[in-house]
């Protein structure tokens, strides 16, 4: 089978290297793909009808949607018209990653736990109604639409609030994605990303993973669309899971009409879980810790899927542990340059248990250079995390180029 993976991020490159482990797949194409993806195809991952013309002339067996962009555009529906097959929500679905309103709207109307919230459409109303509660309250500002990852801001009491509501509305930092906002009560406790590979109603869970979504150590600084990731999560036991999937994705899936991936972003809060964010496609940089320990062919996984028998597969897991650390080019996620020279690659991932995947990359004859702000997504799996950590830092410690970045603190709170 010939496989399309759509992207160019680290997700992609995960999600292509996996793919092309199954013993049925011939080739995987990645569009637009990335400096560490093999078979590149010069399309911009918006340009739908351009990949599917792409798709029906190649004759591909199955493509892969990793970004939320052409999710949110209708990519599906618009294969599916043309008898491609596809992996992801259609139009309609993906309006759960497209509007942080319709989201919460949906999740109030399905019974799912989430922070109370108000919704506004200008800055003026937000900021009155922000006047009148309390001074030292934390909350949270978020673009309605799509925003990178970004449109997300913590405030630690009602000045911040107000700054994040100009920043967004008046500001305009995230375009028409700031239209309209949600603020939420902020929730106290500790992030878990659980994805679910669904089908209609039916769906299997794949291993929870924590995001480091802050730019510094110790959780400071402005979001980011992450910077780091460990697998499994050892304060997630199995019955706070069967919460997550009784009390979350059951009703969800009978709210929407779903096949992909749900992307279930949690606040495990002295309660219970609470849903900050549900997400329409794999996790970056989630995925690049979970699929190094799915011991099951990823194929099988999506097809089933696809297929509407998800109930004939069951993943299996890998008991080692898996960190990803994200190098980023300097003054990300604000301005930052492109087209550094990236040195020891080689050296990095021919570590034992390291695999370096590549996110803002691109080849220049025969060198590999900068091309995002989100570089490099380092992993490695260990059957501790402390060995999983030290590898992970040693390979980071062979790649450089001028203005790189990191966390040093992936998964410190997890070392044994």
């Amino acid at each position: 089978m010939k496989v399309l993976v759509i992207g160019s991020g680290g997700r992609e490159h995960a999600l292509a290297w996996k793919l092309a482990q199954s013993s049925r797949v011939e080739t995987v194409y990645c569009a637009p793909g990335n400096g560490g993806t093999a078979v590149n195809v010069p399309i911009p991952a918006t340009d739908i009808p351009a990949l599917r013309d792409f798709a029906l002339r190649e004759g591909i067996g199955l493509t892969v949607v990793g970004p939320e962009a052409p999710l949110v555009e209708g990519i599906v529906d618009t294969f599916g018209e043309a008898g491609l097959r596809v992996f992801g929500p259609n139009k309609a679905a993906a309006r759960l990653e497209g509007s942080k309103i319709f989201a919460k709207e949906t999740m109030s109307a399905a019974g799912v736990p989430t922070a109370d919230y108000a919704v506004f459409e200008s800055a003026d109303a937000a900021l009155g109604w922000l006047h009148e509660q309390p001074a030292d309250k934390p909350w949270v500002v978020k673009a309605d639409g799509l925003a990178a990852g970004k449109g997300v801001l913590i405030c630690d009491n009602r000045a911040d609030a107000k700054a994040a509501v100009r920043q967004t509305m008046v500001a305009r930092e995230f375009g028409s994605a700031g239209d309209r906002i949600v603020i939420e009560e902020r929730l106290s406790g500790y992030e878990v990303s659980l994805l679910a590979i669904c089908a209609g109603r039916e769906f299997v869970t794949l291993a929870p993973a924590q995001d480091y979504k802050r730019i510094g150590e110790g959780d400071s600084g402005p979001n980011t669309g992450g910077m780091g990731a460990y697998s499994p999560i050892p304060t997630f036991p199995q019955e706070l899971l069967d919460f997550a999937q009784e009390k979350v994705i059951t009703p969800m899936l009978r709210a929407v009409d779903f096949t992909g991936v749900l992307y279930s972003g949690l606040m495990i809060t002295p309660t219970g879980p609470s849903v900050l964010e549900f997400n329409v496609r794999f996790g970056d940089p989630e995925t690049q810790v979970v699929l190094p320990r799915l011991e099951t062919d990823l194929l099988d996984l999506l097809e089933a899927a696809v297929d509407r028998r998800l109930g004939a597969v069951e993943p299996r897991w890998s008991p080692r542990k898996a960190v990803t650390v994200v190098l980023a080019s300097g003054g990300y996620p604000g301005d930052y340059a492109k087209g550094k020279p990236i040195n020891g690659l080689d050296a990095a991932g021919t570590l034992p248990d390291v695999t370096v995947f590549h996110a803002g990359t691109k080849r220049e004859g025969d060198r590999i250079v900068t091309n995002g702000g989100r570089v490099l997504n380092v992993t490695a799996l260990g059957d501790t995390f402390a060995s999983a950590i030290d590898r992970a830092y040693a390979a980071v410690g062979k790649i450089s180029w001028e203005g790189m970045t990191f966390r040093r603190d992936i998964a410190a709170r997890v070392r044994e």
